[in-house]
């Protein structure tokens, strides 16, 4: 497995529950040094991941860099032999209006977005083609074009829509080669450091469920067949009651949950 970002968060969840399988993961992000305002860089993230069962490579770098991401991919094919799953999880959150957002952090969210999506996805297509069971999972949401979604935040919502278009397109285009290309989101916002920090601090954090849902939603995904799910855009929930699960009590979150965005209700179903 390799992946943009993970040095925390939904990225970091996501590389415990595949190393508890067993699997190599191989994390490029640029969190080389601690940030005072968030917790963890991508060598801690690796230690987690070797602690949990798995292997794991830190490759500082930017996946909006064409020679970092060809650099990840050569090291992960060196070390471990080839490439079976891409995780595009590497995100930029900006929720400022047309008008009030600086043009660079305009640039950042497209360029984390849809370059990166885009450079590790191709960069790895070579290798995924001649894996058994190849998967592309991108952390992006179901194209909702409720006039809700369409009003808020243009900017972000163009970069995480752009996200999702890109990854059901080479999943169309790469269906011949058995290659599966599907989108996960989640139903509730989850606790990680963007919603502590950005969205409401202590109070969204206790009416968020706990990463470990997103992670285990993704697991249930690239353990599929490929050549029988290519082309979806999953709520976490839906592919955890496809896979048996149906009480999500045990994810957290307290009281009226928190939805995540361009997501509408609370599906049915045990919180």
């Amino acid at each position: 497995m390799i992946m943009s970002g993970g040095s925390r968060g939904i990225g970091l969840s996501i590389g415990i529950a595949a190393a508890r399988e067993g699997a190599n993961v191989v994390l490029l992000a640029k969190t080389d040094v601690p940030d005072p305002r968030l917790p963890g860089t991508i060598h801690t993230a690796a230690a987690e991941i070797i602690a949990a069962g798995g292997n794991a490579l830190a490759v500082v770098g930017d996946v909006r860099d064409e020679a970092s991401v060809e650099n990840a991919i050569t090291q992960a094919v060196d070390l471990f032999g080839g490439i079976d799953i891409v995780v595009n999880n590497a995100s930029a959150l900006d929720l400022s209006g047309t008008g009030s957002l600086p043009i660079k952090r305009f640039d950042l969210m497209q360029g984390i977005q849809l370059r990166g999506t885009y450079l590790l996805t191709t960069k790895a297509l070579p290798y995924l083609r001649k894996s058994a069971n190849p998967h592309i999972l991108s952390l992006s949401p179901p194209l909702n074009l409720s006039h809700q979604w369409m009003a808020a935040h243009p900017a972000y919502t163009l970069a995480k829509y752009g996200m999702t278009l890109i990854t059901l397109s080479i999943g169309a285009e790469q269906a011949h080669h058995g290659v599966a290309a599907n989108c996960l989101w989640p139903e509730t916002a989850i606790a990680t450091a963007a919603v502590q920090n950005i969205l409401g601090g202590d109070s969204a954090v206790a009416s968020s469920r706990n990463p470990e849902i997103v992670a285990d939603a993704a697991m249930q995904i690239v353990t599929r067949p490929s050549t029988e799910c290519n082309g979806n855009t999953f709520l976490d929930v839906e592919v955890l009651r496809a896979a048996g699960i149906t009480d999500f009590s045990g994810y957290g979150g307290k009281g009226e949950l928190m939805l995540d965005f361009f997501v509408d209700g609370l599906s049915s179903g045990s919180a």
